[in-house]
């Protein structure tokens, strides 16, 4: 089968010829759809992730961790967690069959590989993590990207009463509905940061981490220590673009109700990512949730690997 192909870890992937899968107990084979480009595809790749297992060398895998495709039901399927060496990017891979969710008449095979890949971090953070709470007021630092954009839709379906959101570009923020306040990174951030947390927030969204994850964390703990108690505040950790570590005093975390909590795999077990994947396609239809979504071959694996553009998610039709 054609399928796009690491012949080792930090090396970007070509296009060539792959074994097909063969399903075992339990599983079953996809023909593949769509396949997301995300995050952590790559960092998968380069080994740097988390989760990567290096010791085999990473010789001859396919990438991809989630898709779109028809199972050997003939059902149409958002499938995660392919069984390796297969991964979403070839024209066929190996699932459990319990990694499955359906995917709702009428929704694009592209656009809800997009939308799952690009929303789920939030989807599960808020359900989940953070244990939202209909009319909750919500601040995502980072979301001028495709990830970011969808935690605002998310949030708005969700019922949050109010979203705040940061970003460095000045653009994309004048983008958001005037009903969502925005804060551009910027010299004025922490100033801008203070007056949003003057009022109670209750959950914070972190897609960026290092140092704008600390001026948004300083905002929310200084001048606090009431004797009467502080609200909680639920800072979820999601991505880390901006940096791997941050400061953090010690009164920021006794003085305030901050509760540091992060959202991703092994924080969440791989059945309820799955069962919020599902959750989040049911409620495409009625949620109308979209992202920019740039449609390619595989053939186009390798210049596209390169692709640094954060306002459009790239989906390989294998």
């Amino acid at each position: 089968m054609r399928a796009a192909i690491v012949h080792s870890f930090g090396s970007s992937p070509s296009f060539g010829e792959y074994a097909e899968p063969r399903a075992g107990a339990g599983e079953t084979v996809i023909n593949v759809l769509a396949a997301p480009l995300s995050p952590i595809v790559k960092s998968l790749a380069a080994g740097k992730h988390y989760t990567s297992n290096t010791s085999s060398g990473g010789a001859g895998f396919v990438p991809g961790v989630d898709g779109v495709g028809m199972n050997s039901a003939g059902e149409r399927v958002y499938f995660m967690f392919p069984k390796p060496p297969f991964g979403s990017m070839a024209e066929k891979s190996l699932v459990a069959s319990s990694a499955t969710v359906p995917v709702p008449d009428g929704i694009d095979d592209a656009r809800a590989a997009a939308v799952v890949t690009g929303g789920l971090s939030s989807w599960v953070a808020l359900t989940r993590r953070a244990k939202f709470v209909r009319s909750e007021a919500v601040l995502i630092n980072g979301a001028t990207g495709s990830a970011g954009s969808l935690a605002v839709q998310i949030a708005s379906y969700l019922g949050a009463s109010r979203i705040i959101v940061t970003g460095r570009n000045a653009t994309k923020l004048a983008a958001f509905p005037k009903t969502v306040e925005t804060i551009q990174l910027d010299e004025n951030a922490d100033a801008s940061l203070r007056r949003a947390f003057s009022e109670k927030i209750d959950v914070v969204l972190d897609y960026l981490w290092g140092e704008p994850a600390t001026r948004v964390i300083t905002a929310a703990t200084e001048g606090r220590g009431s004797r009467s108690g502080e609200p909680a505040l639920r800072y979820v950790q999601l991505g880390s673009i901006a940096g791997e570590t941050i400061p953090l005093s010690a009164h920021a975390l006794r003085s305030s109700g901050l509760e540091i909590r992060g959202s991703g795999i092994g924080s969440l077990s791989m059945s309820e990512l799955i069962s919020g994947a599902g959750e989040l396609l049911a409620a495409l239809p009625a949620g109308g949730f979209d992202t920019p979504v740039k449609t390619l071959p595989l053939t186009a694996i390798a210049e596209a690997w390169d692709d640094a553009a954060d306002d459009h998610r790239i989906v390989f039709r294998p």
